[in-house]
């Protein structure tokens, strides 16, 4: 670096030998587009830096992630994989430019193919939610991407998707269909376990008595909420023990009241449900003592 005549010392840089060697490295890396690993050491305008073998990487936000929509600064402090698509040097000002997003194009590709050889009707997947719609969510699944209808996300009646899933969740999906000429995905969430029915047939038997919440009123009965999903009737004749007019007269919406299950018509899906019975039955055990 410099010399000191008087002392006889001479002043030596190892630091400025392995920057020349780093950047002629990264001059041979550029040429051979090698995917190279480095960690995001910062979010500046316009892009992150990446730290490699000592030299900063530059990474436009066009390159730095796969969509637009990705924020920058959830990138700082990941490991990443990239390439060199520029080494240049002006004088002593030197800069190199690298991609993720071409490496993360190739991956997906390889993802892509690998998905289509194994996927099948009824296989399960984990899945990233990564849009929603008013009729649906699109789901992330490793290689392709999948939609879960608004009617498959919930046993309940939604009004949005956002109901269930917000972007971003990581959710468990089957495939219900595959369209292989669009290569469209359709997707299942629910759980044939968790469908209100099969519930209603294994705990909620023909003669069980449970609280039921009052949800809607019409001249001929009120219907009362007996789990998520599942309304019964409470037929006018059977609100009371005895004659009346409308079910307003005794009833109101909210109200929990505690209601017997008379019948189940599965294909219909209609459950008919007594309070009448359950007070007979409350007489009967009264004059029996």
């Amino acid at each position: 670096m410099k010399t000191n005549d008087q002392e006889g010392t001479i002043m030596l840089s190892k630091r400025r030998v392995d920057a020349q060697k780093g950047w002629e490295e990264l001059k041979e890396k550029a040429e051979s587009q090698e995917v190279l690993s480095g960690k995001v050491t910062e979010a500046v305008k316009g892009g992150v830096i990446v730290l490699y073998n000592g030299s900063r990487i530059f990474i436009p936000a066009s390159q730095a992630t796969a969509t637009r929509e990705e924020s920058l600064e959830d990138l700082v402090g990941q490991n990443v994989d990239f390439r060199l698509i520029e080494v240049s040097q002006n004088g002593r000002r030197r800069r190199a430019i690298g991609s993720i997003r071409s490496v993360l194009k190739e991956q997906r590709a390889a993802q892509r193919e690998e998905f289509w050889k194994t996927c099948e009707v009824g296989k399960r997947y984990k899945g990233v939610v990564k849009s929603l719609t008013s009729y649906g969510a699109f789901v992330d699944l490793g290689g392709a991407f999948g939609m879960i209808h608004i009617s498959e996300l919930s046993w309940t009646h939604i009004k949005h998707p956002s109901e269930v899933v917000n972007v971003g969740d990581t959710v468990d999906v089957y495939i219900k269909d595959i369209n292989e000429e669009t290569k469209k995905i359709s997707l299942g969430f629910k759980n044939a376990e968790d469908n209100p029915w099969e519930i209603l047939k294994n705990e909620y038997p023909v003669g069980t008595v449970c609280d039921a919440t009052v949800v809607g009123m019409t001249t001929f009965g009120a219907f009362a909420k007996i789990l998520p999903g599942i309304d019964g009737l409470i037929h006018i004749s059977q609100i009371a023990d005895r004659r009346i007019e409308k079910p307003q007269d005794v009833l109101k919406v909210g109200d929990v009241v505690k209601v017997k299950i008379t019948d189940i018509d599965f294909d219909k899906k209609r459950v008919s449900l007594s309070i009448r019975a359950l007070l007979e039955d409350q007489g009967e055990d009264a004059s029996e003592e």
